[in-house]
This record gives C-alpha cells, sequence and structure tokens, in this order.
C-alpha cells in the first residue's frame, strides 16, 4: 500500500463514510479526497514537487492530515514541527531538513526566511482532478526530528517502504477494522501521533477524530460524545486521568483499549486505572527511529504489566551484550530491532547512522531482558536521556545552552522523578572562577532558546561539579546526591 493513494482508495470502496474530523470539521472519505487534491494543486503551484520537503507547523487539526497526504501525492516530503519551538528551534531544522514550504497556524510570526503559507489559506477546491499520486515506495514520506547524545536534533528518514511495514504491523497488532473509530490524542508532530492514530486507522478502513489540546476535566466527556473504540497516549495522560475525583465515572463502553507508550509506566498504574475506568491499557515500546513501534502487549492476548510486550509482527527483537553477541534469555543487554520498519537513516549523518543501524539491527541503546515467552522488560535507557511527559529531552542541548552564558563554567543537567511529568529537567551549573551565576538571569536565556519542557525547573549553584575517576561528569552521582537532598528534606 502507498500511502498517497489511500484517500483515493477509501473513496473508491465507501465514498459517503467517515475519514477525519476535528473540532471545526468533519470530512467524508469522497471530501477528503477532494480536500487532499486541492491541497496538492496549491503545493504545485507553491513550487513544491518531488522530492522536496514540507515543513508543517501546526496544532493538531484535519489540515495536517490533508497536508500530509498531498505532499506524499507530489511524492514531497514532510517533517513536522513542534508548534512549542523557539525561533531558532525551528531555524535549525528547517536548514538541517532542506525544507522548501513552511506551513504554519494563522497569525503566526516566524522569522525564518523560508517561503510560508499560512493554514487558513488552504486551498479547499481543485480545478479538475489534480496532480496523480507517486507511487514510489522508496521516496522519503517523514524527517522526524529527534535529539541525539550530541544534544544536537537529528533528521529520522522514514520512506514509503518503512511507514507501510509499520502501519501494517500496528493494523495487526491492535486487531484494527472498519468498525473502529480512533480518538487522537498525541500531538501530530510525533511519529506516535502521525502512525498509531492517523495512517492505522484510515488503512484499516476506520476514522480519526482529532481532538485538541489535553485537558483531563474535559476528556472523557469527548470520548463519551465521540465514541472512539481507542486511543493512544503517554503516562503522564493516564496519571492525569487516574487523578480525577473519585465522583468521575464515564460511560467507557465504546472503548476497547487504549495504547500506553512513550516512557515507562508503572505497573501499578496500569492495574489501577484498568480496574476504575474499565477499559485495558496495553504498553507498548518503539522509537521513531524504527517508525514508532517495536513491541506491544498483546489486545486479546495475555497482558503483563511491568512489561512493554511481544514484537510487533514482522519485526525481530534481541538483547545483545557489549560485544553484539545475543545474551540468554532473562539477561539484560542492549535492546537491538530488525525489521522493514527501521530507518533508512540520519539525514546528513552517515557515520552516525552506521553506528546505530549494523547489518540491519538498530542498536536502541536502551537495556532490557527478554522473558522465556518474549516479553521484553525495559530496565535502563540510553545514557542520560530524560524523558518528561513522553517528550525525550537530552541533556547536551540544554547544557550548551547553559554553558553560553559567561558567568557558567560548566554545567551538568539531570532529570528527577516528578509525579506528573515523570522526569522534570534540573541543572547543575558551575561558576566560572571570579564570577557569580545569576539563575534568574539562566531562566531568561533557557527561555529564550529552548522549548518549555526542556527548561530546567531548578538551577542548583554549586562550587564544583562531581567527576568520576577519568574526569567525565558523574551524573549518577549528581542524581543521587539529588534524591538524598529531597529524601533529607
Amino acid at each position: 500500500m502507498n500511502f498517497a493513494s489511500l484517500p483515493d482508495r477509501r473513496a473508491e470502496l465507501d465514498p459517503d463514510g467517515p475519514a477525519v474530523a476535528d473540532g471545526r470539521q468533519s470530512l467524508t472519505n469522497n471530501q477528503l479526497l477532494s480536500r487532499v487534491r486541492a491541497a496538492a494543486h496549491h503545493l504545485q503551484d507553491l513550487g513544491v514537487g518531488r522530492g522536496d520537503v514540507v515543513a508543517l507547523r501546526l496544532t493538531n487539526r484535519v489540515e495536517f492530515v490533508l497536508l500530509l497526504f498531498a505532499a506524499w501525492r507530489l511524492g514531497a516530503t514532510v517533517t513536522p514541527v513542534n508548534p512549542s519551538m523557539t525561533d531558532v528551534e525551528v531555524t535549525r531544522q528547517l536548514t538541517d531538513s532542506g525544507a522548501r514550504l513552511l506551513v504554519v497556524e494563522d497569525g503566526a510570526q516566524v522569522a525564518t526566511g523560508l517561503a510560508t503559507l499560512a493554514v487558513g489559506e488552504l486551498r479547499d477546491k481543485a480545478t479538475g482532478r489534480g496532480p496523480a499520486p507517486c507511487p514510489d515506495q522508496s521516496a522519503l514520506a517523514l524527517l522526524i526530528y529527534t535529539s541525539g547524545t550530541t544534544g544536537v536534533p537529528k533528521g529520522v528518514m522514514l520512506d514509503h517502504a518503512n511507514i507501510d511495514a509499520m502501519v501494517e504491523m500496528g493494523c495487526r497488532a491492535l486487531e484494527l477494522g472498519p468498525s473502529d473509530r480512533c480518538l487522537l490524542v498525541l500531538p501530530l508532530f510525533h511519529v506516535n501521533g502521525i502512525v498509531v492514530s492517523v495512517l492505522a486507522p484510515l488503512l484499516a478502513g476506520a476514522s480519526v477524530v482529532i481532538a485538541g489540546r489535553f485537558d483531563p476535566s474535559t476528556f472523557f466527556g469527548l470520548v463519551e460524545r465521540e465514541r472512539p473504540t481507542f486511543f493512544s497516549a503517554v503516562p503522564t495522560i493516564y496519571s492525569m486521568l487516574a487523578a480525577l475525583p473519585d465522583e468521575v465515572r464515564p460511560d467507557t463502553s465504546s472503548l476497547r483499549f487504549a495504547v500506553c507508550g512513550a516512557a515507562p509506566a508503572a505497573a501499578e498504574l496500569l492495574t489501577r486505572f484498568e480496574a476504575r475506568y474499565g477499559f485495558p491499557l496495553v504498553e507498548g515500546y518503539g522509537l521513531s527511529e524504527a517508525t514508532c513501534g517495536s513491541t506491544i502487549n498483546p489486545v486479546s492476548g495475555p497482558r503483563r504489566a511491568g512489561t512493554v510486550g511481544l514484537p510487533f509482527p514482522g519485526q525481530e527483537i534481541r538483547i545483545v551484550d557489549a560485544t553484539g553477541a545475543e545474551v540468554a534469555p532473562g539477561e539484560d543487554g542492549e535492546v537491538v530491532v530488525r525489521g522493514r520498519n527501521v530507518m533508512r537513516g540520519y539525514l546528513g549523518r552517515p557515520e552516525e547512522t552506521a553506528r546505530v543501524v549494523i547489518d540491519g539491527w538498530l542498536h536502541t541503546g536502551d537495556v532490557g531482558r527478554i522473558d522465556p515467552d518474549g516479553y521484553l522488560t525495559l530496565v535502563g535507557r540510553s545514557k542520560d536521556m530524560i524523558i518528561r511527559g513522553g517528550e525525550n529531552i537530552y541533556p547536551k542541548e540544554i547544557e550548551d545552552v547553559l554553558t553560553s552564558d559567561p558567568s557558567v563554567l560548566e554545567a551538568a543537567v539531570i532529570g528527577v522523578p516528578d509525579e506528573k511529568w515523570g522526569e522534570v529537567v534540573v541543572a547543575y551549573v558551575q561558576p566560572r572562577p571570579g564570577a557569580t551565576v545569576d539563575p534568574a538571569a539562566l531562566g531568561t536565556l533557557c527561555a529564550r532558546r529552548l522549548s518549555g519542557y526542556k527548561r530546567p525547573t531548578s538551577y542548583l549553584v554549586v562550587e564544583a561539579i562531581a567527576k568520576n575517576p577519568v574526569g567525565k561528569i558523574d551524573k549518577a552521582s549528581l542524581r543521587a546526591a539529588h534524591a538524598a537532598a529531597v529524601a533529607g528534606g
């Protein structure tokens, strides 16, 4: 299946059936195809063609889906841009991706120097049928930007063969069919939102309802009104819903299941949530480099809380030691993944790609173990990465911002446990000799250079930052000392 032609197929099979909706509009399959053709014509008139990159800096809305299919129809690539990023971060992504066009919300002020289209100006009527779908499976479909251990965001190249494989795997694992209806909760600038909540249901003949900004106080009202059969979210969202007052007892009878991913979830949370609301949470694991998901607990089979489940159909998971040799079941090691869903590579970074993808195996950097029945348990994760509410944060990017202040000699950023977000960012800073660090000034600097979720919640000024015997910053001891200080009050 080439997703450039999916709207055509849906319109042919069920022209008046529901396709995609948000709070502003609801489209049938015929209307979806008509609007995609109009959008493709518009992009084409703006000079977008095969191999070009279209950047979408949009909130969750139907137009994101229209532009996704419209770009693919032309053989172009989409790079989603987080609307909350700073202009510095946006410009970096646009420059690295080589984007030809940026689509933004109406009224958005973006100083990038790139051709920009306000989403409200997008044509909704086509003159003629417009361009035919480009069928090239090797064409680049998505450029998903993810930070690396260097702190520099990298473009994960996913071609149509990758997303075709991943979406088919997802449909099989989640047992999706035409009677399903997905409620999109996660942001569309994440590959999870695109693949699990849009492409998989649309391929299965199901429909999609796009939710606005998540609000725990109104979420179940939306469920009762829209009657979805599933949704995908992160542990922070489930924690917020589990914390609602006891008198909140919604009608969840339409829901077959919900997916929990993007960050580790406590087994107790999953069990408590399911007991209260009456539908199962199936926890999974994946990363952008594998086009979203690699393991998931079965929807129908045995679910094991505390694990992230079994490999998706068509993927292989191994646990290997430092030499790359596979370890015995139950032993800890690095999680490696193989399948048609593994990325083409990092854009413009062949050496980094070669370090991560070896003989077809994606080396995740995460530490886990597989039990005799094949269920994967994660016991650690890549280096010092912080996961706040499902968002991956790499300390190096924040440390680079902090050390750009002339008063800071060194900086060390760690994640500390937080009941709501899972983890939050804390910064330790060491002053330059004779200088005085102003935490308020650092806060202002980070506000200017970093997205809100990356900004430290506190700045701790210390005489010296702990080092290990080889002179590297010892973040393990920093985390331990911070935990002890918190425990000691």
